[in-house]
């Protein structure tokens, strides 16, 4: 192991924490709150089960407005906000508000993209059948559309990765701030290379994940 890597091993280690608790809590959000989001936007378009214009509408202009914004610019947007359910707006726990609502809304617009690609005869049949909506959506459309759902969401993972390394704006922490303070501002090339490297490794990894689950559940 290169000597700079052992100097710096502890403060590695805490950075790689503080992009997993990051990246973590982003992933949560986008399951809990994107998934049902996107679910929505999918099933009040016209023509679905649900539709309703004024609820897609809307959704659908919250999502496109959050997707718009320049996320460091959004990240000091919602300092007052973050601020009030955190009580403070710097540090790793922090930095999960703005990473958690950019990742709701960018899993949101995958998963009903995931959710379009379904074919109409499956909603057809279940509806058919007698199938309530709760029915139609945990029997048919989540089980029709898992492949794209999982490669959504890894999608999305690999994006809050790279959204991570700029949350040293607030005192964030994580791979990529401590590759800029250590790395670049103390003119320390080779240890911004060995962060970059790890960063790439990481990604790979959970691109390789994300794709062999999606090819395992994929029985189409």
């Amino acid at each position: 192991m290169p000597e700079i890597l052992i100097q710096y091993r502890l403060e590695i280690w805490q950075s790689i924490g503080e992009t997993f608790i990051m990246v973590g809590m982003s992933i949560l959000a986008a399951i809990i709150i994107g998934l049902p989001v996107g679910t929505l936007l999918f099933l009040s378009r016209k023509g679905k089960m649900l539709e309703n214009r004024i609820i897609f509408s809307t959704l659908n202009l919250i999502v496109n407005i959050i997707r718009s914004f320049p996320f460091l610019l959004l990240v000091v947007f919602l300092i007052p906000f973050t601020r009030i359910i955190i009580g403070t707006a710097m540090g790793t726990a922090a930095a999960t508000v703005p990473l958690s609502i950019i990742a709701i809304a960018h899993y949101a617009r995958l998963v009903e993209q995931s959710l379009l690609e379904v074919p109409k005869g499956v909603i057809e049949a279940a509806i058919s059948m007698g199938a309530s909506v709760r029915e139609v959506i945990f029997k048919f459309l989540y089980v029709e559309a898992r492949s794209g759902l999982v490669l959504g969401l890894t999608t999305s993972i690999i994006s809050f990765i790279s959204y991570s390394t700029i949350m040293g704006v607030v005192g964030g922490g994580g791979i990529g701030d401590f590759a800029i303070r250590y790395g670049y501002q103390q003119f320390k090339t080779d240890l911004m290379i060995y962060m970059i490297i790890i960063m790439v490794i990481l990604v790979q990894a959970i691109q390789f994940t994300g794709t062999a689950i999606a090819k395992v559940i994929d029985k189409r």
